[in-house]
């Protein structure tokens, strides 16, 4: 049951029409990134890069690039792992339908990760600069290990089930690395490595790290899913590969996994961090450069035969957005139960994930109230921030079931006119100021640092959503093109953002104050004030970009009639968010013009992927 390697998945793939090899001589700098976006974008296949230029190793990309795709390569043990999580749940349902959960107690067995004393892993031991350079994007400071599964066990109560399998990016080369013996390791400060280097600096000791990449798919799923204290990836993976994760006796005191293709040991030092970065990211930027820990590498070691996957990121959608999917369809079920009250949360991908989740509560304290208003919702939203990776989430827009039982996240634009037809911005935003954000996020102009909004509205509609421009409507100077994006939002073209870090910008508070909350624009609940209207209006997944990861809540958020009372901000007409590019703001990816071209050369010629470039 499952694969017990990265090289039984490819063959399975091949052999089902899930995968095609590419074996025309491919440059990892750039071109093969070029590539896998145009056939994940395409809706194309898994592809084996047999002919890597400068490199002895085969690359696999787009091994994610559909969520039909993820589910044929777990159709094995994705039941079993759900039943898994139902009777975490309710562990009573084992009793009540013991045939539905049969397989369930199996399926536990596998999650304990198993040692032996040696792997397939170890076959062959080779220097840090023999591994694939993966460049993805034109000013990526080097080269990037981009489906890392990085392990590390806690320095005062080791062993594996103490530990951490994450999926932190890793530089290669460039900037003041040596190429020869050292590797940049990102990690974002909520992330469980975090804890373990913590404790290694408090110990004085240096924390062990095993980079392993490839093996079965079940680890690179297990390294990036958000699962809660106490649960192991090395169990997750083990449930969901169908078979107990092996873990071999290291060569430098750290578990090696047996099955992985390849295997990067080292350490970290306490106050040894460089420079790290850019690095294209999935918010569709670049993260900018930052002094991140330098693990010193020991040892290189690769299986035979050994393959190296990797992804690109980007603007989404892309291939990590199966990720999303994937961990939502396997853990959708449990948020009611960590979150009471909160039936469903999802991340927007199309606005770069962390920047937008929306939200499904429950509105039930005093509701004999003609006029309702959000109470319970507030504290649903409370708890929905301050639980793991969603405490970065930067917009939180949460609605009542009550008000719409059929109500579905994962459609959007009805999610967001649900709300806008019912929120009162007198009373219904709310802001959580000088708190943590997104690493990668640079729309507050401050490392890890920003600011929230919630939005939350119950009751029944107290408007209709516009969906003409009114003919009355008069723009100040320098602000133009107003585009109705979806009704109730119109999206107007401003001038060049020109406030220095944390002033007040002119230009928005010319346009705030031009208008009277009696004015024909505020028949809109939300203006968005972009750098393009035409751009932002264009499609859906451009507004929820635009407007969500180039606004600082705190910073960018106003409104027509804007006022503070007691504390509490909000206006009387229109909210008005500024999207504009700010000069902090890190750039935009956009593809080197030499490959888009070589690339197009290629789906001219012909072959077996041309039909998805």
């Amino acid at each position: 049951m499952g694969y017990r390697n990265l090289r039984a998945c490819v063959d399975d793939l091949r052999r089902n029409e899930h995968l095609v090899v590419w074996e025309q001589e491919v440059d990892a700098h750039l071109e093969m990134a070029e590539i896998q976006r145009r056939v994940y974008a395409n809706g194309g296949p898994a592809v084996l890069f047999s002919q890597v230029k400068g490199c002895r190793f085969p690359m696999l990309g787009n091994l994610f690039g559909s969520l039909d795709r993820a589910r044929f390569i777990f159709r094995d043990t994705l039941e079993t792992v759900r039943r898994l999580i139902e009777l975490k749940i309710d562990p009573n349902k084992l009793f009540k339908a013991p045939l539905r959960y049969a397989s369930a107690p199996f399926g536990a067995l596998r999650m304990l990760p198993k040692r032996v004393s040696r792997g397939p892993v170890f076959a062959n031991e080779i220097k840090l600069p023999d591994l694939p350079k993966l460049v993805s994007w034109p000013d990526d400071g080097g080269p990037y290990v981009t489906l890392p599964q990085v392990y590390t066990e806690h320095p005062n109560h080791g062993g594996l089930t103490n530990s951490n399998l994450g999926m932190y990016r890793v530089q290669l080369a460039g900037n003041d690395f040596n190429p020869q013996s050292e590797v940049g390791l990102h990690y974002q400060i909520h992330r469980g490595i975090g804890v373990h280097h913590a404790a290694a600096i408090a110990k004085g000791e240096p924390l062990k790290v095993n980079i392993f990449v490839g093996g079965n798919p079940a680890m690179t799923l297990a390294a990036v899913m958000p699962l809660p204290e106490g649960l192991s990836e090395l169990g997750f993976a083990g449930a969901l590969a169908g078979h107990r994760i092996a873990m071999a006796n290291g060569k430098t005191g750290l578990p090696v996994y047996a099955e992985a293709d390849f295997c990067i040991c080292g350490t970290i030092h306490a106050g040894e961090e460089k420079p790290e970065g850019p690095f294209g990211d999935h918010l569709g930027y670049y993260s900018l450069k930052h002094r991140f820990p330098t693990m010193r590498v020991e040892k290189v070691f690769h299986r035979d035969g050994a393959i190296w996957p990797f992804t690109v990121v980007g603007r989404p959608p892309q291939e990590d957005t199966t990720f999303g999917q994937l961990i939502h369809e396997i853990t959708g079920p449990v948020i009611p139960t960590v979150l009471p009250g909160v039936k469903e949360v999802h991340a927007v991908d199309a606005a770069g994930v962390h920047p937008l989740l929306l939200a499904i509560g429950s509105e039930r304290y005093v509701p004999y109230e003609e006029r309702r208003r959000p109470k319970e919702l507030m504290t649903q939203a409370s708890a929905i921030l301050g639980q793991g990776q969603m405490s970065l989430a930067k917009y939180l827009w949460i609605a009542a079931e009550q008000d719409d039982p059929q109500l579905d996240l994962h459609e959007v634009v009805p999610f967001l006119m649900h709300i806008l037809r019912r929120v009162d911005w007198r009373r219904d935003i709310h802001f959580l100021t000088e708190t943590t954000i997104d690493t990668l996020d640079y729309s507050s102009g401050e490392f890890n640092h920003g600011s929230k909004a919630i939005v939350a509205a119950v009751g029944g509609p107290i408007r209709e959503l516009p969906t003409e421009i009114p003919s009355d409507l008069r723009l100040p100077d320098g602000f133009h093109t107003p585009k109705i994006a979806l009704p109730g939002v119109l999206v107007v073209t401003g001038p060049a953002y020109r406030a220095a870090h944390r002033e007040v910008e002119p230009e928005i508070e010319r346009f705030v104050s031009a208008f009277r909350t009696s004015d024909s624009i505020n028949t809109f609940p939300l203006v968005i004030v972009v750098d393009d209207s035409s751009f932002s209006a264009q499609t859906m997944n451009n507004l929820l970009w635009v407007t969500f990861t180039r606004s600082n809540p705190a910073a960018d958020v106003h409104g027509i009639g804007s006022f503070t009372r007691q504390k509490h901000w909000g206006c009387e007409g229109s909210l008005v968010i500024d999207a504009r590019l700010k000069p902090w703001n890190a750039p935009p990816l956009i593809e080197d013009p030499q490959v888009t071209a070589k690339v197009d050369a290629l789906a001219a010629q012909g072959g077996v992927l041309a039909k998805y470039l």
